[in-house]
């Protein structure tokens, strides 16, 4: 089993959307609230980069642990949400481009076997790390439009 390519080609190309999406848009248009209980666009932004870092931890996990149960994320319980949320939206760029880069580096050169490891999800079961990516990527999918949604709001 090697990665699938369209799974590496989304990898690679996935956040080459947020020039577009982010397009003239207003401080104002990325902090915007639909209402209370929803997130705006920057901390959707914020969500994606704190995932990719935990995301990353999980990666280490599967690779390390046999069968480990990786619960499932809630930003609002993750102590160091806040400080994620927080940030101005040139840093959560910056950081989800650099753990972008982390993370492409990290499974580059992922062996057969090594995809095939299997991690347990709360909800979704047993789940291979070519399934877990391709669960990070479907996840980060929709926070996208939920930006590209924000924005235009």
């Amino acid at each position: 089993m090697s990665l699938p390519e369209s799974t590496a080609i989304r990898l690679r190309t996935q956040l080459d959307c947020l020039p577009t999406i982010l397009a003239a848009v207003s401080e104002g248009a990325l902090d915007r609230r639909p209402n209370p209980e929803k997130w705006s666009a920057r901390e959707n932004l914020a969500h994606l980069a704190r995932y990719h870092e935990m995301f990353l931890e999980r990666i280490a996990r599967i690779r390390s642990e046999d069968r480990p149960l990786l619960a499932r994320y809630i930003a609002e319980d993750d102590p160091r949400w806040p400080q994620w949320a927080a940030l101005p939206v040139s840093e959560v760029l910056t950081r989800l481009h650099a753990l972008r880069a982390e993370m492409l580096e990290s499974v580059e050169h992922l062996s057969g076997r090594e995809l095939s490891r299997f991690a347990l999800h709360s909800r979704f079961g047993e789940m291979t790390l070519a399934q877990w990516l391709e669960f990070f990527l479907l996840h980060e999918a929709h926070h996208l439009f939920v930006v590209m949604q924000r924005v235009r709001e």
